[in-house]
């Protein structure tokens, strides 16, 4: 019997999905026929991705930030609203800025704590009860990083806070098992958007070296020998996010081109 995604008028909620990573997780699903709402705090963004995205299926955008209670509950019930319901939740957000521990302020604690923990996991709290209520088997997949499992010197703010996204699919997971719901997490290595961009220039101002040596000395780490594409690291999300992994829930998929070396 050959394999197919079963994405087909599935009801699916992507965030920060204005460009990058959640660009092509949006475009990815709706390129397998699933009914799509995208977010992002920037409606001007939001607006050109929807026009772009309308061109591979059936599209609908939630201006929306991930750090307000309100505009959570908001990005909740309009979803629910206008699909009918969530099959599958995909968890993107923007990423702090690269620094170190010393380098950052409480302000930049607070934020970074309530995009990448509370946000997270007062969203999922919100989708499972709607997945409940409908008596929906669904998916949550949260996009997380390789920090989670190897600390980055000069991305403190991700290294401390991402690895709540661990703790939230472990215990979610086991969790709403009763129900059907599946919980599982992705790990992104080095994938081409504009985070990369911002830690090349980060990495060549701290060095004193070019741009370019400092993006070859991160392609240098990676044993596939390229950084990943959107395209690429969007095809984990359809896995994760369609009954094809109907039997794994709690797991964390490295998407990394081999750049771990750890084995837990």
């Amino acid at each position: 019997m050959p394999l197919t995604t079963g994405l087909q008028n599935q009801r699916v909620l992507v965030t920060a999905a204005s460009q990058g990573i959640g660009f092509g997780v949006a475009r990815a699903f709706l390129e397998e026929g699933a009914r799509v709402v995208i977010n992002s705090s920037n409606e001007q963004k939001l607006r050109k991705a929807e026009e772009e995205l309308s061109k591979s299926g059936e599209v609908h955008r939630i201006t929306g930030d991930l750090s307000s209670k309100e505009d959570l509950d908001r990005l909740v019930s309009g979803t629910a609203r206008v699909l009918g319901g969530i099959d599958t939740l995909a968890y993107i957000t923007g990423s702090p800025a690269p620094g170190t521990v010393m380098e950052k302020d409480y302000e930049d604690w607070d934020r970074a704590a309530r995009l990448l923990t509370v946000s997270p996991t007062y969203l999922a709290r919100k989708v499972a009860q709607v997945m409940i209520d409908g008596k929906t088997k669904g998916r949550m997949v949260f996009s997380a990083s390789l920090v989670v499992r190897e600390p980055s010197p000069s991305l403190a703010l991700s290294d401390i806070c991402r690895v709540s996204i661990l703790g939230l699919v472990r215990t979610l997971a086991r969790e709403l098992a009763p129900t059907g719901i599946r919980v599982n997490a992705i790990l992104p290595g080095y994938i081409k958007t504009a985070r990369i961009d911002q830690i090349v220039r980060n990495a060549a101002k701290s060095k004193g070296i070019s741009e370019t040596h400092a993006l070859n000395e991160i392609v240098s780490q990676i044993p596939l020998g390229y950084i990943g594409s959107t395209e690429e690291i969007a095809r984990s999300f359809l896995f994760l996010g369609s009954d094809m992994s109907s039997y794994v829930s709690g797991a964390a998929l490295p998407v990394d081109g081999a750049t771990l070396r750890s084995i837990g």
